[in-house]
């Protein structure tokens, strides 16, 4: 049991805390970061699973990265990937939707594909779910070489 973020060895009481907590192995340091990132910017337990995922993965994600109008989930930079966790996405409103849609449309704008993943895929499916992005990821990498 080591911490996924700085390898560091895990005592019983910190990998308890930490998965009863957010679902990962993370030292009393790391952990505490991400109560703070979640109390501060309402970050999605989810999000914190996936960025992590990713992260195993070999992937460089930016958790809650500031896009110039909002703080983004996830982002992953080298393929202009946005990254957003719908925590309520079966209670959407029409006006939620027009925001999201507009969100989307910034962030294409400034050459970046955002996606929103419903949290119940990364709480059941996670290793699916990074797998799908993974391959998100390999079709950017492929439509950013065409265009240069």
């Amino acid at each position: 049991m080591t911490c996924l973020d700085c390898n560091k060895e895990l005592s019983y009481l910190d990998h308890k805390s930490a998965m009863d907590f957010l679902g990962i192995e993370l030292c009393a340091k790391h952990k505490s970061r991400m109560e703070k990132l979640i109390k501060l910017k309402r970050t999605p337990k989810e999000a914190i699973q996936l960025y992590y995922g990713l992260k195993n993965a070999g992937v460089n994600p930016m958790l809650e990265w500031w896009d110039g109008k909002k703080s983004v989930d996830i982002a992953i930079s080298r393929v202009k990937l946005n990254i957003e966790i719908d925590t309520e996405y079966h209670s959407i409103t029409h006006e939620q939707a027009i925001n999201d849609l507009e969100e989307a449309m910034h962030s294409f704008k400034n050459g970046f594909t955002t996606i929103r993943i419903p949290h119940v895929l990364i709480k059941y499916y996670l290793n699916e779910t990074v797998n799908n992005i993974l391959g998100i990821m390999d079709g950017l990498k492929a439509n950013i070489k065409a265009l240069s």
